[in-house]
This record gives C-alpha cells, sequence and structure tokens, in this order.
C-alpha cells in the first residue's frame, strides 16, 4: 500500500492546524548549542559555508518526516518500536548514546542561557541557569499538554531575532548569493570539519525521538484519531499533514540557521573576530563589533530558543526510556500516572543544572556531546529505514520511492559525516 492507495482523499489543512510536532521540532533544532556552532562557522568562514545550509535541507525534512510516519503509523515512538523488532542489546545501547549526549546539550543550554541573561541583566549567571531549568522542568509536568504545545509554538516566534539581526546589520546580499551558488570548496581540515559540525547540528537523533513521541501524543490526544495502522482510511490527510508542518519547520530552522551564519559573517568574520567558542561569546562579540540593538537581540534570542530547546532535549530524553523500559510516557499523561517518565524530566533537568556547577570543561563536553550524537544518529538512522521498509509494522504504508531515496541519501551523508570526523582524530 502507498499513500496514493489510501481511502480517503487528503483535505487541505488550514494553515494553523498543520503547524504542530514538525515546527517545534525543527525551531528546537536552533537551541543555543548549535547557535553556537553556527556562529563559529560564520565567524571563522564568512559566507563560505552557507551553502551548507541549503543542502541539509531535504535530508533533515525527509529524514524528520520518517520519523513522524513510524510514529503515525505505529502508534508508538522509536524507541517503542527498535524496542519491538531489534534486539534489546542494540536498542538499549543507542539510548544509552542518546541520554548521554541529551545530558551534555542540556547542562551546554542551561549555561548559555545563563551566561545570556547575565549579558543582559548582569547578576549571577549560575542562579539564572537553575530557575531556567526549574522553570522548564515545572512547565513540563504541571502544565496541561495542550497548552503547553501552545506555549512551545508561540516559543518559535523567538527565533525571528536572528532573521532581524541578519536585516539590522549591513550584509552584501551579492557576495551572499554567490557564496551559495558557487560554494567555494576547500580540503582543508578545518573546512571539512566545519560542514561536519552543520551537519551534525542539523541531523540529530533527539529530533528523530521527539518528534516521532509527538506524532503519537497527538493522536491520543485527537477525538477519533487511531494509529493509521488501524484506522488507514485517515492516511491521506494525515500524510499530508505531516509533509508540511515537517517542511515548513525544518525550513524555519535552516532559515534561523543561515540567518546567524550571515549575521556572524557579516559582523564578527568583517572585523577579524574568527574564534567564537560559545554564544556569550558571540553576543560580547557583536556588541563590540555590531552595536548594541544587535547584541541585544542576539542575547535574547539565546534565552528564547533554549526554553524552547530544553523540553525537547529531556522530553526526548525521557521517552526514549521510558519506552525502552516500558513505562508509561507522554506530556498528555497526569504526572501521578507516568511517575518514572516525569521523573526522568526532572532528573535530567537536575543533572544539566550539576554540569553548569562542576569542573568540566562545556566546550569539551559539547564537543563529545556532539561526537556522541554523530555516531548514534547512523545507527538509528539506518534502523529507522529498514523499519519503513516492512509492511507488517509500516501497515502497508511502506515509504514512496523518492522519500525513501532521500532517506537513504541522508543516512550515507551522515555516515560519511562520521568517517570524517574519525579520519581527523587519526591524521
Amino acid at each position: 500500500m502507498t499513500d496514493e492507495a489510501a481511502p480517503d482523499h487528503p483535505k487541505r489543512p488550514k494553515f494553523i492546524q498543520v503547524l504542530g510536532p514538525g515546527l517545534i521540532t525543527g525551531a528546537s533544532d536552533d537551541d543555543p548549542s548549535g547557535i553556537a556552532t553556527y556562529s563559529q562557522v560564520g565567524a571563522q568562514f564568512g559566507y563560505g559555508l552557507a551553502w551548507t545550509l541549503i543542502i541539509s535541507y531535504p535530508l533533515m525534512a525527509a529524514i524528520q518526516e520518517i520519523s513522524a510516519r513510524i510514529g503515525r503509523v505505529t502508534g508508538f515512538g522509536i524507541a517503542g518500536n527498535l524496542r519491538r523488532h531489534y534486539p534489546a542489546w542494540l536498542s538499549s545501547g543507542v539510548v544509552s548514546l542518546l541520554l548521554f549526549a541529551n545530558l551534555i546539550n542540556l547542562g551546554a543550554d542551561l549555561g548559555a542561557m545563563g551566561a545570556a541573561l547575565k549579558l543582559l541583566i548582569h547578576g549571577p549567571a549560575h542562579l539564572y541557569v537553575v530557575l531556567f531549568g526549574a522553570i522548564s522542568a515545572a512547565l513540563q509536568i504541571f502544565t496541561r499538554y495542550a497548552r503547553y504545545i501552545a506555549i512551545l509554538k508561540w516559543l518559535c516566534l523567538s527565533l525571528f531575532a536572528y532573521v532581524a539581526c541578519a536585516f539590522v546589520v549591513h550584509v552584501p546580499w551579492q557576495e551572499v548569493a554567490w557564496a551559495i551558488i558557487r560554494p567555494p570548496f576547500s580540503f582543508k581540515m578545518e573546512y571539512l570539519m566545519a560542514i561536519v559540525a552543520v551537519l551534525g547540528t542539523t541531523i540529530s537523533p533527539y529530533l528523530f525521538f521527539w518528534q516521532a513521541e509527538q506524532e503519537v501524543e497527538d493522536e491520543k490526544e485527537q477525538q477519533g484519531a487511531r494509529p493509521l495502522s488501524r484506522a488507514p482510511e485517515q492516511a491521506g490527510r494525515e500524510f499530508v499533514r505531516i509533509r508540511l508542518d515537517t517542511y515548513i519547520g525544518m525550513a524555519l530552522s535552516n532559515l534561523i540557521a543561515l540567518s546567524i551564519v550571515i549575521t556572524t559573517a557579516a559582523t564578527l568574520n568583517a572585523g577579524g573576530v574568527t574564534d567564537i567558542q560559545t554564544t556569550g561569546q558571540a553576543a560580547e562579540a557583536l556588541r563590540a563589533v555590531a552595536g548594541p540593538l544587535t547584541f541585544a537581540i542576539f542575547a535574547t534570542g539565546i534565552i528564547g530558543t533554549g526554553m524552547l530547546a530544553l523540553p525537547v532535549l529531556a522530553g526526548s530524553a525521557a521517552y526514549a526510556l521510558g519506552e525502552t523500559i516500558g513505562w508509561h510516557v507522554g506530556l498528555a499523561r497526569r504526572p501521578l500516572h507516568a511517575k518514572a517518565f516525569y521523573a526522568t524530566i526532572t532528573v535530567g533537568m537536575v543533572l544539566g543544572i550539576a554540569l553548569n556547577f562542576s569542573p568540566i570543561d562545556p566546550i569539551k563536553a559539547l564537543y563529545w556531546s556532539a561526537v556522541v550524537n554523530g555516531i548514534a544518529a547512523v545507527p538509528v538512522m539506518v534502523m529507522m529505514m529498514r523499519l519503513t521498509m516492512r509492511p507488517e509494522i509500516m501497515a502497508g504504508f511502506t515509504l514512496p520511492p523518492f522519500l525513501r531515496a532521500v532517506g537513504w541519501l541522508a543516512t550515507a551523508v551522515m555516515a560519511v559525516t562520521v568517517v570524517a570526523m574519525i579520519w581527523s582524530w587519526m591524521i
């Protein structure tokens, strides 16, 4: 069975109804850690790597659509499907890598948010770290699911701070266009590793887990909705919604990333600042080079994107662990009905806060988090692609040929990325 064979004819959904798991997933990809990566790329290479955010768009859109389809068809998230269809040691190993990477990312994002607020209003950064972690955990645990998802959707607007930055500063748009159309390729190690960093930031395992689980959550929340394996007549309109939602969300993600690269290239790189390690350094450098307005917009955006990314990082970890062990999971469940799930979110947030009080170097920790994310992404993508090729799992809704081809291409690109990363260590 293919999409076209679905019994009902897809109807064009209203725009506001389209926006959901894909939008939030795409927006959360531009977390403070990602902002640091894009800032470094723009500062170090100018517009020379802007093309990577154009090329990566169809790859990340395809793999996220595939993640969403798995959740909507089967009624289980990625971890649940791995547990049901793969050896326990394999699914447990992948989830362990995800938990480690998400924990480091949580700590790094909380630290970046605390540093950004300190830059804006002064005061103790560590106190801000604790407050951000506590607020995020409380919202996830005590806010009704529909209202919390609405909050996350509104937080997506904070990303446009970076689009504003690109238009506040002077940008030679013709030069940007030429850099995208005719990229200045280089085989220097630092250039190749920057490509690896961008791809590893835009295509991350926690995004797969989160979007699939949100499809499961949304299906449970909608009256009359069921997994497509049990209600194939709903498939046509649901696949249309998933595709639009995902492509819009991933387009937003890459637009924001491109805006950050352009802003830092036009200001920091043009001003001779080429070494940026953290979002705080990027914001401070922008204050000196581009003025207080650009600095304020950039720093405020770090806080907004962080509040959006924290629940995705903590939630995807809790979903993955819960489905692997067999707990009741879901943000739509009451806390007393999913104690272990919400305890995992709380513990993850506490550990993320604690990392900021430890002697661990956050930059080195984030580097290793990116390494683990890259290594974990490849087997997860391979297993996802194999799942979607099995009619008995996908209830006949295996991937259409084009989506299957792009999904395997994305998997191959990530595998090459990991090989390139390992090769760089050996030379």
